[in-house]
């Protein structure tokens, strides 16, 4: 068995190492993808502007060696099939086992292990991780068929994964680093995947800024905890962590609780990656990679990595209720947040973008209130229906050759039936459509937030159900309903997607109506304590939440009918509405379309102070004193000598005649008055 662990994680690194090291150079020529889809080529989206200009400078035409694709595609499947066997070997029996690599790092009291950490937890997030990562390389295969550097788009995508697999079977806080920052770099090359576009280096630049962030409350995490407990392996951790209940240390005056203060610097990491309430900026703009990448990193991945960190450390969190409390605040502000901002997007990938930063803040709040199965059945679902709407919408755009504003779409859902279908499908599970996966998933969230007595929390989650129900019919209804409005060149191109494309959708679309039936009994209901098997915290939120009242129960499927019922008043029946709607409130209006100004806010309060420093450092500091007094400085002196010394050289003769008359007179001079003492 532990030879398939190591398969599991290590075949994603490996397809990455070939194609990466070996795809455009070794064995070209040996076959060319240029035809195999026929006149149904995938086009890239965003390589194209509104009117199908290429501004990259590429050509849209890839005639290198196929096989780099197929390698890591055909990896990254067994992968998945793997994780796929052992996680319903732990739906019979789990268990826990640990697999050591290597040794990896032992410096006087540290040790840290390259290790294996196999438990219900770890499972659930190999099938998650690995399932949508072969089905985005799978969709690759045609959508990426035509860019020139394809072989390289895929060896970011295996190299991803890998990281990402890294940090979901980390037994110690610095392996689970070395995975953070692994998909932190990953996805930084893959959002500025064409980085001849400028504003896809910006994007990629922001996301990796933002995630420092972040990931410096996390690393003084992993000192604080190695600090207190001695050793950053979690099972010594989560032992010796009860122990340090009630303990303080003393920092700038204040007696701080010792357990709290190392819950929220690690729960600081899990904000930037997991893009909560002001720490979310990145994730938006992240949008300007490839779409196969928008599913991988902000469907059920990268993102979600916070929410595993949480879940992971949970047996600390729960002796830590003023960070779990913290927690709950900011996952329901940023469900709350990102929902609002969604209502108005016209990017139809931004709405889905700012979709997954609201449901990241469901999940969080699960964690919070202590939900900790909860909290991970949510990002189980999740993964599959927010996989299937970014890869269905990555459908629409190739349909609409490149465009992605939804004012210039209507009425699409005739000409790409199939895709039109997978979208519902997707906006069923997102809104929480009964028996879908999103439904029980979702809903419980909800119901846990009440049983735990968060009114705030519930209430910002309800209003966020009805938000999220609203734009994502929004989106339906201005894609694929109502009239054509892009031109008629645009729409005599519309076709449907080639089948390399379509069958990702199929498998994701029967996760996200059936995943949430089949397993909700063994993630939340009659079987989790069997099932989690010691993997997360306990809690008896886990009982209490099946137990709220009706009206509570009721709630999410009230806010999801309204929802539905105002989109459809505004976008099918009456069009005009949000046009006046709009006009009345316009700086409400503006205020979310502009993402409530936090960019234009932190631009004020960090960038432009920071543009400032850097600039007085450069000019006055850099330039004026160290270049001004070093060695610009001394090459000045020393040339201006140089050229007095010069200008006495003449090579007349008197002139040296004269000099030398000067000198004597000098000399003599001296003897007369100075040597009379």
């Amino acid at each position: 068995m532990n030879t398939v662990y190591i398969a599991i994680v290590f075949l994603p690194l490996l397809g990455a190492l070939i194609a990466g090291l070996f795809g455009t150079k070794a064995f070209k020529g040996l076959g060319s993808d240029a035809d195999v889809y026929g006149e149904h080529h995938a086009h890239a989206d965003d390589h194209h502007d509104a009117h199908g200009h290429d501004d990259h400078g590429h050509h849209g035409h890839y005639d290198g060696p196929a096989w780099p694709m197929y390698v890591t595609t055909v990896l990254l499947c067994i992968s998945a099939v793997l994780s796929w066997y052992v996680f319903v070997g732990f739906l019979a029996e789990p268990h826990s086992t640990k697999v050591e690599v290597l040794r990896w790092i032992n410096s006087g009291t540290l040790t840290a292990n390259w290790s294996l950490r196999i438990d219900t937890l770890t499972a659930v997030m190999l099938v998650v991780v690995n399932t949508v990562s072969a089905l985005v390389h799978i969709y690759s295969l045609g959508y990426m068929s035509h860019d020139e550097h394809q072989p390289r788009f895929f060896a970011y995508l295996s190299l991803f994964t890998f990281a990402m697999l890294m940090l979901v079977t980390s037994d110690n806080l610095v392996q689970m680093f070395f995975g953070w920052e692994g998909v932190g770099l990953a996805s930084y090359l893959l959002i500025g995947f064409w980085y001849t576009r400028e504003s896809a280096n910006a994007a990629a630049i922001k996301a990796f800024v933002v995630n420092r962030v972040g990931d410096f409350g996390f690393a003084l995490g992993i000192f604080g905890c190695f600090f207190i407990f001695g050793s950053v392996d979690f099972d010594t951790i989560f032992g010796a962590a009860a122990g340090q209940v009630g303990k303080t240390f003393t920092f700038l005056s204040w007696d701080v609780d010792v357990l709290t203060v190392l819950c929220l610097l690690l729960f600081m990491g899990a904000m930037g990656k997991s893009a909560q309430f002001l720490l979310h900026t990145w994730l938006p703009d992240a949008m300007e990679g490839p779409t196969p990448v928008s599913a991988l990193i902000h469907a059920a991945t990268m993102v979600t990595a916070g929410v595993f960190l949480v879940a992971r450390m949970s047996p600390m969190f729960e002796l830590a209720p003023d960070a779990k409390n913290v927690v709950v605040i900011i996952g329901a502000i940023t469900a709350f947040f990102a929902a609002t901002v969604g209502l108005v997007q016209n990017d139809i990938k931004r709405v889905i973008a700012y979709s997954t930063c609201s449901q990241l803040g469901y999940m969080f709040v699960a964690l919070g209130v202590g939900a900790y199965g909860v909290g991970i059945f949510h990002l189980f679902t999740h993964a599959f229906f927010k996989a299937l709407l970014f890869l269905g919408s990555g459908s629409v755009i190739h349909a609409m050759s490149g465009e992605q504003d939804m004012r210039k779409m209507g009425g699409l859902a005739p000409h790409i039936r199939i895709t039109w279908a997978m979208m519902i499908i997707g906006n069923l599970a997102l809104t929480g459509f009964p028996f879908t996966a999103g439904y029980f998933s979702k809903d419980a969230i909800i119901e846990s937030s009440y049983a735990a007595n968060w009114g705030f929390a519930f209430w910002l989650l309800v209003i966020a159900a009805f938000c999220t129900s609203f734009y994502s019919w929004r989106l339906a209804f201005m894609t694929f309903h109502g009239h054509p409005r892009a031109d008629r060149e645009t729409m005599a191109h519309v076709h449907e997607s080639p089948n390399v494309m379509l069958i990702p959708l199929y498998v994701l679309a029967v996760g996200a109506l059936a995943a949430g039936f089949v397993f909700k009994d063994y993630f939340i209901g009659h079987h989790y304590a069997e099932f989690w098997h010691g993997a997360v915290a306990d809690n008896e939120i886990m009982h209490a939440f099946h137990e709220v009242p009706g009206w509570v129960v009721a709630s999410p499927f009230v806010a999801m009918a309204l929802g539905f019922a105002l989109a459809f008043l505004f976008y099918i029946r009456d069009t005009s509405l949000p046009v006046k709607l709009a006009a009345q409130h316009e700086p409400l209006y503006r205020f979310l379309l502009n993402k409530w100004y936090f960019d234009e806010l932190y631009d004020l309060i960090f960038v432009r102070p920071a543009m400032w420093l850097g600039r007085f450092f450069w000019r006055k500091g850099d330039g004026y004193v160290i270049d001004g007094f070093g060695p610009d400085g001394v090459s000045s002196v020393v040339g201006d000598v140089t050229k007095g010394v010069v200008r006495l050289q003449t090579g007349y003769l008197y002139h040296y005649a004269f000099a030398m008359m000067i000198g004597v007179a000098a000399l003599i001079s001296w003897f007369m008055f100075g040597g009379a003492h």
